[in-house]
């Protein structure tokens, strides 16, 4: 095999496709050497970096916090790794689940029993809920850079200890579904007001403990929703949070 390779053969070699590689390449992660007509080639170095990343993204960091490493830029990587454990520790936690779900399945299969509501019930949640976690995983690493995944980890323990997360996700889709059927408002008026301090008090938990790397992150991420909306379906319409974007802004005016 010779030492420079053209983009296809390293996508036969690889495994990997000529669009996963350009992806790649847009991202900043890999920066393949160039023919004067343009063509895309790979050596020695170029490669051994494409392997860095492969052995980094299985390893489970986001292609942002590779980046980031590359980049040299300062990131506590304690914490970041710690992030990592948790993620396995509480993913391990569902597959345990999911797998006493399907035993139990099998065993009533094995006795000739039917399957009730109930267990197919737990089937269908135990699956649904590993699917949204890899889903907002794929999306957040887009956006969310690696300090403020490493931020999360370290901060989000700091929640009161009381906290109803269901009851919480439930205020938010009020909300948000009364936003949205009060829709189009005026931002400077006085209804749009009161929905934009609604919103505030309720982002009062998150805002009590995110750093400016966290805010930053996740308003970037909602900022391009319609980049992802298709891959996972967002907590509320993009047009809710252009509306509370502009009611803010409208305030600072």
């Amino acid at each position: 095999m010779t030492d420079i390779l053209d983009i296809a053969a390293v996508a036969r070699a690889t495994g990997l496709t000529s669009r996963a590689l350009r992806f790649y390449e847009a991202r900043g992660l890999v920066a393949p050497l160039r023919t004067a007509s343009g063509r895309r080639l790979f050596g020695p170095a170029e490669l051994a970096r494409l392997h860095e990343l492969l052995a980094l993204k299985r390893a489970g960091l986001s292609l942002a916090q590779i980046k980031t490493l590359f980049e040299g830029r300062p990131i506590d990587l304690g914490a970041l790794l710690r992030a990592q454990v948790a993620a396995i520790d509480a993913q391990a936690q569902e597959l345990a689940q999911a797998r006493s779900h399907l035993e139990i399945a099998l065993s009533r299969i094995d006795r000739g029993e039917p399957l009730d509501a109930a267990t197919l019930c737990s089937l269908i949640r135990s699956g649904e809920s590993m699917t949204m976690q890899e889903e907002w995983k794929a999306v957040s690493g887009r956006y969310i850079s690696a300090q403020a995944e490493a931020d999360f980890a370290e901060t989000m323990p700091n929640m009161p200890a009381d906290f109803d997360q269901a009851a919480y996700s439930a205020q938010w889709a009020d909300l948000t579904a009364r936003i949205e059927a009060a829709l189009p408002l005026d931002p400077a008026s006085a209804a749009a007001g009161a929905f934009y301090d609604e919103w505030q008090a309720l982002l009062a938990p998150f805002t009590a403990i995110a750093t400016p790397a966290m805010m930053e992150g996740v308003t970037r991420m909602y900022d391009h929703v319609d980049e992802w909306k298709d891959e996972r379906q967002p907590p509320f319409a993009s047009d809710v949070w252009d509306f509370i974007r502009s009611v803010g802004a409208a305030r600072q005016m």
